[in-house]
């Protein structure tokens, strides 16, 4: 297999924002080693690693980690014998995850002044599901369902893992109150032509919302999922179920939500 192939191989089955992403890292890569990938020795890997240092430490840490992804696909498959990244250090790069994370008084806020009753239920699911936006955008109206008094959707999250989510019984009603006679296989969040609702539309009614709402933070659909974990913890909800619905592959994603925004604190005991 000659490069091309190979890295076609490694992308298959991965979401499309994640092929344009690692697409272009390992270009980024290929373009500076100037040899065959199974060419590269770890010196050369280091040095592509010092060539980063004017980026950021999470896009260093990107790029790096697709590397590094890459090179284990091609010891997985017998391709390469070893794995010149298996020395490779990621930078670290400082958490973020607290700086998006909206009050629930914000996203109640972008709720009430979304006019738009598409948009408003394309809020309402997202932050009341905490699904993706690829998720949302790939529902279609055989995926949803009754479920006791309320309803349920199933979604196709990454690695093709489906998972059912079960939903408020008020966002339930309203999602139905979309449908309008659609076909099982027509997209739920329709555009003008009538075909499904662009990851850029989606986008574009969160970050309209959020602005009405007088939040200038650049807020994206992912908050949103952000929101959900947090502000359901904070009321809570267990850990693990925060993780099923979310369809989180570890604990530890989901664990990461009780320390950016901690309830409490030793300091609390002290006598200040």
């Amino acid at each position: 297999m000659n490069d091309d192939e190979i890295i076609q191989s490694w992308l298959h089955g991965r979401s499309g924002c994640t092929r344009r992403a690692y697409e272009g890292d390992v270009q980024r890569l290929q373009a500076f080693l100037r040899k065959p990938l199974a060419e590269a020795t770890l010196r050369d890997l280091q040095a592509f690693s010092d060539s980063l240092r004017y980026l950021a430490p999470s896009s260093q840490a990107r790029i790096l980690a697709a590397a590094k992804s890459l090179y284990h696909f091609c010891v997985d498959q017998g391709i390469l014998s070893a794995n010149p990244t298996s020395g490779l250090k990621l930078p670290k790069a400082p958490s973020r995850l607290a700086e998006r994370i909206l009050t629930e008084e914000q996203v109640l806020k972008m709720l009430a002044l979304e006019e738009c009753p598409q948009r408003h239920c394309l809020l309402r699911l997202l932050y009341g599901t905490g699904i993706r936006v690829s998720e949302a955008v790939g529902l279609r109206w055989k995926d949803v369902q009754p479920h006791g008094t309320g309803g349920q959707i199933t979604v196709l999250g990454k690695g093709g893992k489906t998972r059912s989510v079960a939903l408020p019984d008020s966002v339930f009603m309203e999602l139905l109150t979309l449908r309008a006679g659609a076909g099982d296989d027509e997209p739920v969040f329709r555009n003008e032509e009538g075909g499904a609702l662009s990851a850029f539309q989606v986008w574009k009614a969160v970050r309209e919302a959020a602005r009405r709402a007088g939040i200038t933070a650049n807020v994206s659909p992912h908050w949103l999922r952000h929101c959900h974990a947090s502000h359901s913890l904070e009321r809570g909800a267990s850990i693990a179920l925060v993780q099923e619905t979310l369809g989180h592959g570890s604990i530890t994603t989901t664990t990461r939500y009780l320390h950016v925004r901690p309830g409490k604190s030793s300091g609390d005991y002290l006598p200040l």
